[in-house]
């Protein structure tokens, strides 16, 4: 198959008329030719030549003008050359061996098949040629373009071997199908189940960055159960796969907690391409397998899972190394808060509950909105209209509360500096004292979010702490 109008750029007959000065056969090879017929954009082009890979990329750069030079990994035999928004990837073609106790592959020259032959899913084991005699013609020895067709994840080689050489490979099987909704073939997806404990020579960081890509996709959910199915996330995440399954106890058993998480985070990725939202999604029940208990009264209970699992988030990123800062302690208030609009809606939407939710979740108030309405995934559509009604009360309450009492942004209208120098005090007890009961007057409306009221509430208090002024200035 002839594909030159697909690769006539610049760029390609650039690169193919270098490599034809230095009499080097070159292909563009692996994702680009993939997305080409997905026709998906790329910035990243993968070109193989056979031979050295770092001469190629260093005679490219040299003919593209100043200021243009190649960046050379000698440990890896890679050269990368950045022009303008493109970067361009070059490698000698190679075959590799793996030890078993490492995915570090013990590379050696090789052919274009050698090269081909060794990478992870026939979709990606396809090269164009760029050298000017046979441009744009395809290599395909593993009819990687069927598989495209298909819409198949599978592997060029004996799964095994690709697995248990490379165990990453498994991540990206999974990530692969989920962001592009295709399927795994069954011997490759039985070869992922046969060699998931392989997973632990993969560092941490490794299996996050495929992880957040899952995360990123359309229905993250595609990825979590091929994980659970094949025995991955028992892993990998097992606190995760700890929510699977039903228990029953006298006839009665609880929701599956794996599949309802997996379902409010698919509902939460069609509202939000906020990452870290989706991950509260995911983790907003991790505490109910530890937190589970039968009363006969009242059936399965799961208390205080919220607070329990909002204490498991930063150990769950340290492990994972997911990023321990803002972005953790975001899931972990989410967590921590999923079940505060709930009870509202349970229950009498008071001014004063609404307020406190506003103050504690501040400016992420929406997503804690968005997060409680995936939440609800009952099957009786009446249910789910009463509780998706009660929230829409709740969000126009919110409104009005935030137009009237500007709680989101709260500072306090008397600070904790002002009170000790109004009564003479050094920091201590009586001054959190003081703050915290005016915060808690504004909250629960006994006073406006307004500084004359929350002075002469600040004295009442400290009148009742026994506490003086020490100039009546103020």
């Amino acid at each position: 198959m002839n594909l030159a109008d697909k690769i006539n750029q610049p760029v390609f007959h650039h690169v193919g008329n270098v490599a034809d000065s230095l009499s080097r056969p070159c292909y563009v090879v692996g994702g680009y030719v993939r997305d080409i017929f997905l026709h998906r954009h790329s910035k990243d082009i993968d070109f193989v030549t056979v031979g050295s890979g770092i001469e190629v990329a260093e005679a490219v750069a040299a003919t593209l003008g100043k200021g243009c030079q190649a960046h050379v990994f000698r440990n890896f035999g890679t050269a990368q050359v950045k022009r303008h928004d493109l970067e361009l990837e070059f490698v000698g073609a190679r075959r590799e061996s793996y030890s078993r106790d490492s995915r570090k592959p013990i590379v050696e020259d090789g052919t274009l098949d050698d090269d081909l032959s060794r990478r992870d899913f026939t979709i990606n084991a396809m090269a164009i040629c760029v050298n000017a005699d046979e441009f744009g013609e395809l290599i395909d020895p593993f009819d990687g373009l069927a598989d495209l067709d298909d819409q198949l994840i599978r592997t060029p080689l004996d799964p095994d071997v690709t697995f248990s050489d490379d165990p990453l490979r498994m991540m990206r099987a999974i990530r692969f199908a989920t962001q592009l909704g295709f399927s795994i073939v069954p011997e490759t997806f039985d070869a992922i189940a046969r060699n998931a404990d392989r997973i632990g020579i993969i560092s941490r960081e490794r299996i996050a960055d495929e992880l957040m890509k899952i995360m990123a996709s359309p229905m993250p959910s595609i990825g979590w159960e091929l994980l659970a199915k094949c025995g991955l996330l028992i892993h990998i995440l097992p606190e995760l796969d700890a929510m699977r399954g039903v228990e029953t106890v006298n006839g009665r058993g609880h929701k599956d907690n794996f599949y309802h998480t997996l379902q409010v985070v698919d509902n939460v990725a069609r509202k939000s391409k906020n990452v870290w939202l989706r991950w509260a999604a995911l983790f907003h029940d991790i505490a109910k397998p530890v937190t589970k208990r039968w009363d006969a009264k009242l059936g399965w209970t799961f208390h205080n899972h919220n607070f329990i699992g909002a204490r498991m988030i930063p150990r769950i990123f340290r492990d994972m190394r997911l990023p321990m800062n803002e972005k953790m302690k975001y899931v972990q208030k989410m967590v921590e808060l999923h079940m505060r609009p709930i009870a509202l809606v349970e229950d009498v939407v008071t001014d004063s509950a609404v307020r406190r939710m506003i103050f504690d979740a501040a400016d992420d108030i929406d997503d804690l909105m968005t997060l409680c309405e995936a939440d609800i995934t009952s099957k009786n559509e009446a249910k789910v209209k009463r509780f998706l009604d009660n929230f829409a009360l709740v969000r126009r309450k919110m409104t009005e509360l935030e137009e009237r009492d500007r709680i989101r942004c709260f500072q306090p209208p008397v600070s904790g500096e002002e009170i000790m120098e109004i009564f003479g005090l050094r920091p201590c007890r009586e001054v959190g004292t003081i703050k915290e009961a005016i915060k808690n007057a504004i909250l629960d409306g006994v006073i406006p979010n307004e500084r004359a009221a929350a002075l002469e509430l600040m004295h009442d208090e400290a009148r009742r702490l026994g506490l003086s002024p020490v100039s009546d200035t103020l």
